[in-house]
């Protein structure tokens, strides 16, 4: 924390705190002390190894030229998605139980970061920023939502992400996850023509791909960096400031002013 006042009223000891610089944005703080957590689940070793990953990436990023450089790149087809393609939504799609959770993870960072409507010179902006960011890892996804992503009036862009070598040897099921995740690739893609307008599905479906040779604290670490500079390169390619959350703000401000109660929602219902 950075309120050294409200661990004073915690009871929290001195010699027992962590602290974290007050411009360490919360969607951006597992590089920080609040990493602690992940440092004990997965060891000094491999936590040191997440933060090499992400180092990595960062070094790429700084120092790779436009064209060769990842997250330029990936922010380059979220804008081209989003302001050209008219395209709304992103939907995350890992091919990999492991990263289940990585969209909900990206939802903050993504709109959270980019969800503004007033350049950094506080005017109104026309255009749309961050995307509506939802997903499911892949064989999941496949069975509630591909449906509307193939053959849907409604489109979205895509990103799948695909893991080379199976984390614990299983190697016929990851073959067998690569290999549905190409199929959808190549149908979203290239699509299926026919005299049945119930099968016919039109593909050009945008999409990205990102491979990982495997699932590892290191390439963990550079995938998070990944897409935490996409979404910094996003800002500037918009104008706006991907640091501050004052919407979110809002919202506790209000409710730390009023002192809501449960007798406030019977009054608001009537009941």
């Amino acid at each position: 924390s950075v309120n050294a006042a409200a661990m004073d009223a915690f009871g929290v000891h001195p010699e027992r705190r962590f602290a974290m610089c007050d411009w360490v944005g919360g969607r951006y703080s597992v590089w920080s002390s609040v990493g602690l957590a992940l440092a004990i689940s997965i060891g000094a070793k491999h936590f040191n190894e997440f933060l090499e990953g992400a180092h990595a990436l960062d070094e790429h990023t700084r120092n790779s030229p436009l064209g060769q450089n990842h997250p330029a790149l990936l922010a380059a087809v979220g804008v081209w998605n989003i302001n050209f393609q008219q395209l709304p939504t992103l939907a995350v799609l890992p091919y990999t139980d492991r990263l289940a959770r990585l969209p909900a993870y990206l939802q903050q960072l993504d709109m959270e970061s980019n969800g503004k409507s007033v350049s950094m010179e506080g005017m109104p902006i026309s255009w749309g920023t961050a995307p509506v960011l939802w997903g499911e890892s892949g064989n999941n996804a496949q069975h509630s939502f591909f449906q509307m992503l193939h053959q849907g009036a409604l489109r979205a862009a895509l990103e799948f992400i695909v893991v080379r070598e199976s984390p614990v040897g299983a190697h016929h099921q990851q073959h067998l996850a690569i290999a549905n995740a190409l199929a959808q690739i190549h149908s979203f893609t290239v699509g299926q023509g026919g005299d049945d307008p119930h099968r016919r599905h039109s593909g050009n479906r945008p999409l990205a791909v990102i491979a990982l040779g495997s699932l590892t604290p290191r390439s963990l670490g550079a995938l998070l960096a990944l897409y935490e500079h996409k979404v910094y390169v996003e800002s500037l390619l918009w104008g706006i400031n991907a640091f501050d959350q004052f919407g979110v703000e809002l919202g506790k401000k209000h409710c730390g002013r009023s002192g809501y109660t449960t007798a406030d929602l019977s009054k608001a219902l009537g009941v």
